[in-house]
């Protein structure tokens, strides 16, 4: 029996000092490893993922709490939100951030599964939906939604991306299932098909779109605002976490709010960070996360993205990917409410996202030059064809931020307005008469 016992009190010395979310008891200390599941390339989460995981703040945070407990951090990377959710589920991953359709999936399979996960903050939104954008190959013979009838469109089933397809699809009267060959892809592996030339396009979120178009592999088909439904990513957390570590759920929300204001001080820095961190280009995270971008960031749960939620549970019933989810009783906002502050979180809800505008990022710059107009960019580009790095433009009509040389351009009388896709441009000329559809050359020219 003593050697018995001798060998279990070895056996207990052996036994990790860590565990997700947890504690071990070692000579009196104890150390928790909080696991956060995060998507280092979709670009809108990097306020709780990629950009705060490079300025430390949220080990910062957990240094600060003073609370006799050494905390690690495991920074967990996926492509997607659904391997974070079943990791989640699994009691393996305790705070992860991912799409809005995604966390309705997210919501569900906790709820099923008895391992329920909550809504604590959000990261990146866009309150038109111009996160989501369908593009095609450059010479492509597809132009319109109604050309896609019939075509293989890739896209990954049960994202928002997916969601953008559906609705955009359903607005152009063809079958989202029937009317078109869905093929259920991971990004990288969709970007891949459509370049090889098996897919004819492809519907996805950040950064996809962008980066392909900025490789001159793809050109916008339909930019997603068109539905001017709005589109978010958030942070979740596991419910059982949250309860029995609210301070550090805190502390991460906290760090969140710095990566924010950072991100909003220093947006061509963070852009710069983001890209070393994720090897994507730094013009294509500035695209979406600049000072102009197509994502606004504010961690505060907006009465407008909420709404939006219960509305995508429809979409997703329809696919049978989820039942009925309880979208109330999922969003849980006192944790970031108390992360920031009563007052200073309705500072967040009542601030609104800053206004389009055209930006030239000068060669070796470490800030944009904003401008006027569309046309006043054409013009200090004419002027300064091989000392600007990458000039963005807002759709004329949604205000999504896109590369000036690879948008639409119209010339109406003496403007020239810029469009992601070219049947906004269309719908433009058709309601104005005078106006016509340019080459970007043209429109150069015709601003100097």
């Amino acid at each position: 029996m003593k050697r018995t016992a001798v060998a279990l009190s070895a056996l207990v010395l052996l036994l990790p000092l860590s565990a997700c979310g947890g504690d071990a008891e070692a000579g009196g200390d104890s150390t928790v490893t909080v696991t956060v599941g995060y998507q280092s390339r979709t670009i809108n989460t990097v306020t709780a993922g990629t950009l705060l995981r490079s300025l430390g703040a949220f080990e910062k945070q957990l240094n600060a709490l003073h609370d006799g407990v050494r905390y690690e951090v495991d920074w967990q990377d996926y492509a997607t939100g659904a391997p974070i959710t079943a990791q989640m589920t699994a009691g393996k991953i305790d705070i992860g951030s991912m799409g809005d359709f995604p966390l309705l999936i997210n919501a569900a399979r906790g709820k099923q599964l008895n391992s329920p996960t909550r809504l604590v903050s959000v990261t990146g939104y866009n309150l038109r939906g111009g996160l989501n954008t369908i593009v095609t190959a450059p010479g492509s013979r597809l132009d319109s939604l109604t050309d896609l009838k019939g075509a293989k469109i890739s896209t990954s089933v049960g994202s928002a991306a997916d969601g953008t397809l559906v609705r955009a699809l359903q607005r152009a009267g063809i079958d989202p299932e029937d009317g078109i060959e869905k093929l259920n892809q991971q990004p990288s592996v969709g970007a891949s098909a459509l370049t090889a030339g098996s897919a004819d396009a492809l519907s996805q979120f950040v950064a996809w779109p962008g980066l392909l178009a900025f490789q001159g592999k793809a050109r916008a088909l339909y930019d997603g605002a068109r539905l001017n439904l709005p589109t978010f990513h958030g942070v979740t957390a596991r419910e059982e976490f949250a309860t029995r570590r609210p301070a550090v759920l805190e502390a991460f929300l906290k760090a969140q709010a710095e990566a924010t204001d950072y991100l909003h001080r220093h947006p061509v820095a963070a852009a710069e960070k983001v890209a070393k961190a994720t090897g994507l280009p730094a013009e294509v995270v500035y695209l979406y996360n600049g000072a102009h971008g197509i994502a606004t960031f504010d961690p505060a749960v907006r009465p407008e993205l909420v709404a939006a939620l219960k509305k995508d549970v429809a979409i997703l019933k329809s696919a049978k990917l989820t039942g009925d989810v309880d979208v109330d009783s999922f969003v849980d906002d006192r944790y970031v409410k108390k992360a920031l502050g009563t007052t200073a979180y309705s500072r967040h809800l009542a601030t609104k996202p800053a206004p389009a505008a055209s930006e030239a990022w000068p060669e070796g710059a470490s800030k944009t030059v904003t401008f006027d107009s569309p046309s006043d960019l054409l013009r200090h580009l004419a002027e300064h064809r091989d000392g600007v790095r990458a000039a963005y433009v807002p759709d004329t009509t949604t205000g999504t931020q896109w590369f000036a040389d690879k948008a639409v351009w119209v010339a109406d009388g003496r403007e020239l307005l810029p469009f992601v896709a070219p049947d906004t441009a269309r719908a433009y000329v058709a309601a104005h008469r005078g106006a016509r559809v340019v080459p970007y050359a043209d429109a150069l020219e015709r601003a100097s």
